[in-house]
């Protein structure tokens, strides 16, 4: 017995060492059914949760639940897809097959257990790294591993946003450390003008892909480089230039250590850019070639994507701290300081400049994109400079609209539906329009029913959560005054993203009685859904987020807007999982993408949105809705009241009328027909797989040939 015993433990422990589980809900329910409050009390990880409870008690369990056969179909599955006999990359790869694409990012968003991601560009990373192991594109990620991750957000009872840091225990991630060839640990060493830094190397499983993540904290470090890795995105200049030297030299020579040669370099935005610095000197010492014919070499092969459409969003640092930290690395390169600022300048002339990592990773990559039609313009805006005498049409900076990695945002309710009406094998297939014209074969009642059986599930993660809210702050209320807050029957708005002020979160707010009157209509009324975080240091974000969080404390609204704290992964799946339409309201033209409302669509939802990012591609006028026609003024105050207007007339005119418009069975047919229609007209395009083919046949494969044809 005790071998049986074991042996389903492994087996489980084998499945949770690999990320391949977060896109396969098999062994979520598995372990939810062993101990469902466990699993909750662990939150949703399952190393913890095996740490946590006895093969013994499992085997128990398993027994009663008769979980076995599952638990071996699950472990054989994993073996199956670890395995495969063909894969779309093994056949369209090309010679990645042999040189893989090494993908460089600052932050991964694989799951709410591992929170080592801050928001969107993490969420892209993590769908990216699926997608990539699900087509068999070769691939390996290189990131940083935060002990602390991202914050924590509570709000007091002023509704003033406080930042919470937990630290991870390594001990309950699926994390192995590297080893070197000889055995011994791999660590990194990067000199400075002031100290060394050192950093071991953790890898993780995400599917077929391996993810190798860098930690500094080490012995050999001061404390405070030892701290270096503790939190995303905090301390000052002097520490980001240094988590950035880890990510981008240290990430290259991770590579060497393990004798892997990337046919292509692909940095997920410019914190990253410092890898070329280092595939530089590498070529150079290699082939005894001069800088500037190295630069040019490396370049062919390194792919650059750029997300941010904000300036402040673009790291920037003064040529004194660069050479501090870099300027040994600089003479090892033999070049002077003056030409290695250059390399960060768009004026390379101009001594006042300081360092762009944006602007070191365009010069040092022939293929740059961003990541919407919208996103790929602004970026030639921002960056025409870097190539005077072109036209702004002309500048080499491309496009690749994002797309998000369906199974891991697919409710497993939405996703039994599919495989009952567009066939088990409809995962393999959904890159394809035509797969999802089966949408229609789907019965509206059916859908519809599936759909409401989300959103109730979404009503009762929020109570919960605000449940916990009030405890916390010491205003309880009664079980029976939560389980008054929101109605499955109600019209349910979703608005959650990062609480910059661009983004506008407060617009649908901007007229109060307006807004009151929309809420508490006797006959079509709405509620909305309010979550996200603002950056530690952005006391504009905090306020805007503040007002929110105080509309939701109105004795006129409680009932009905809610705001839900500590927005992560978990909050963000139960929401597109559940609400009935998504708001995006940025001012345009500073949406890069925005992919929530990528996976809002593959459940039902629909989107309401201005025409900016990924939207203004999708927006057939069926598939959802529009705010405004995609005009932009001058003056921000005007855009935004005018945005406003849009807003409400769409609410008032279009959304709310159809939504409640019913049959004789009670179903909102003509709102189910937008549903499938947005399903038929989206799900196959705003999707990662497409994505990761795209950058594949558009990008890896002519960047990976270019290096076997530079002379």
């Amino acid at each position: 017995m005790a071998g049986t015993e074991n042996h389903l433990h492994e087996r489980l422990r084998a499945l949770a060492y690999n990320l391949w589980w977060t896109w396969h809900p098999e062994l979520i329910s598995f372990l939810t059914d062993l101990d469902p409050h466990l699993w909750r009390q662990v939150e949703h990880n399952p190393i913890a949760f095996l740490n946590r409870i006895s093969p013994e008690q499992i085997e128990d369990r398993a027994s009663e639940l008769v979980l076995h056969s599952r638990i071996n179909y699950a472990f054989r599955r994993l073996g199956e897809y670890m395995e495969p006999e063909k894969t779309w990359g093994s056949v369209h790869g090309g010679n990645l097959n042999n040189r893989p694409v090494a993908y460089f990012s600052a932050e991964f968003g694989l799951h709410e257990s591992l929170p080592i991601y801050s928001g969107g560009l993490g969420i892209l990373a993590g769908d990216h790294l699926k997608s990539a192991s699900d087509l068999g594109v070769p691939l390996i990620g290189i990131g940083l591993l935060y002990r602390q991750g991202y914050f924590s957000q509570r709000l007091n009872s002023e509704g003033w946003q406080e930042e919470d840091y937990k630290n991870l225990d390594i001990d309950n991630q699926p994390l192995r450390p590297v080893s070197r060839p000889d055995g011994k640990p791999l660590i990194i060493r990067i000199d400075t003008r002031t100290t060394p830094l050192l950093a071991q190397v953790w890898e993780l499983q995400v599917g077929r892909v391996r993810l190798m993540l860098l930690d500094a904290n080490v012995e050999g470090n001061s404390t405070e480089d030892r701290e270096l890795t503790s939190r995303l995105y905090g301390g000052d200049i002097k520490l980001r230039i240094r988590q950035e030297l880890l990510l981008g030299i240290g990430g290259a020579r991770v590579l060497q250590a393990l004798n892997i040669y990337p046919g292509v370099l692909h940095l997920n935005e410019g914190h990253s850019a410092f890898a070329i610095l280092e595939e530089i000197r590498r070529v150079m010492e290699y082939d005894d070639i001069p800088f500037h014919r190295a630069l040019r070499r490396i370049s062919l092969y390194t792919v650059f994507t750029t997300h941010t459409p904000v300036e402040a969003g673009h790291d920037r640092f003064p040529g004194g701290l660069v050479e501090e930290q870099l300027g040994v690395f600089r003479e090892r390169l033999g070049v002077s300081h003056e030409d290695f600022m250059a390399l960060g300048r768009v004026n390379p002339h101009d001594n006042t400049e300081t360092f762009c990592m944006t602007v070191l990773a365009l010069k040092g990559s022939r293929r740059a994109n961003g990541v919407s039609s919208i996103h790929g313009g602004v970026s030639r805006l921002m960056w025409k400079n870097l190539w005077p005498g072109r036209a702004e049409a002309e500048v080499p900076i491309g496009h690749i609209t994002n797309g998000v990695h369906v199974l891991s945002w697919l409710a497993p309710q939405m996703h039994q539906l599919f495989q009952t009406r567009l066939g088990q094998d409809w995962p393999t297939r959904m890159v394809h329009a035509d797969i999802w014209e089966d949408m229609d074969e789907i019965d509206d009642g059916e859908l519809w029913e599936t759909h409401q059986s989300l959103k109730m599930r979404l009503i009762r993660f929020v109570r919960r959560r605000l449940n916990l809210q009030a405890e916390r702050i010491g205003k309880r209320e009664s079980v029976k005054q939560i389980e008054k807050i929101l109605d499955p029957d109600i019209l349910t708005i979703g608005c959650a993203r990062r609480f910059a002020t661009y983004k506008r979160s407060d617009l649908i707010l901007s007229q109060p009685e307006r807004i009151i009157k929309l809420i508490n209509d006797p006959k079509r009324p709405i509620q909305i859904i309010f979550a996200g975080k603002a950056h530690p240091r952005d006391d504009q974000g905090k306020a805007l987020l503040q007002r929110i969080a105080r509309f939701s404390c109105d004795k006129k609204l409680r009932r009905r807007l809610v705001f839900v704290e500590d927005y992560d992964y978990n909050v963000a799946r139960h929401l597109v999982q559940g609400v009935d339409v998504w708001l995006n309201n940025p001012r345009r033209p500073l949406e890069a993408c925005g992919t929530s409302g990528q996976k809002v669509v593959l459940n039902g939802g629909l989107n309401l949105s201005v025409l900016d990012g990924w939207w203004n591609e999708a927006y057939d006028g069926k598939n959802g809705f529009a705010i405004g026609h995609g005009g932009m003024h001058n003056n921000p105050d005007v855009q935004y009241k005018r945005d406003a207007e849009y807003l409400y007339k769409a609410l008032e005119e279009e959304v709310i009328p159809l939504y409640y418009k019913r049959d004789s069975q009670g179903i909102p047919a003509l709102w189910v027909e937008r549903m499938k229609h947005a399903m038929k007209t989206l799900g196959w395009r705003f999707i990662a797989d497409r994505m990761v083919k795209d950058y594949t046949e558009r990008f890896y494969l002519p960047a990976a040939s270019s290096t076997s044809t530079e002379v």
